[in-house]
């Protein structure tokens, strides 16, 4: 049986395994993340991702968040969820064709 909600807790314990593994062969952590080369490969790998998002992924990530998940279906959840709380019935409900049995 496998437990899917311990994943993060095993990263962070697996990073701190790594970090010491590390610091037990000698490595300085500190001194190769400050290190200049280190930096300058950091920042090119940066402008690389934001190039690449604001190039390719942002119009179509701001388009689905925004005119999909927000305008469409966080409103209507939203609207939805009033309406329960003010004991009203939902759009679903509303919407639902009924049958009258007489």
């Amino acid at each position: 049986m496998i437990n899917k909600n311990s994943g993060f807790l095993q990263l962070v314990l697996v990073i701190i395994i790594g970090i010491i593994i590390l610091s037990y062969f000698g490595f300085n952590l500190r001194g190769i993340v400050e290190a200049p080369q280190t930096q300058e490969n950091l920042g090119y790998a940066w402008g690389l991702v934001t190039n690449f998002w604001n190039t390719y992924l942002a119009g179509p990530v701001l388009y689905f968040w925004n005119d999909i998940f927000i305008d469409l279906l966080w409103s209507s959840f939203v609207e939805n969820m009033e309406r329960i709380k003010a004991g009203d019935p939902t759009t679903i409900q509303e919407m639902a064709p009924s049958v009258n049995i007489q």
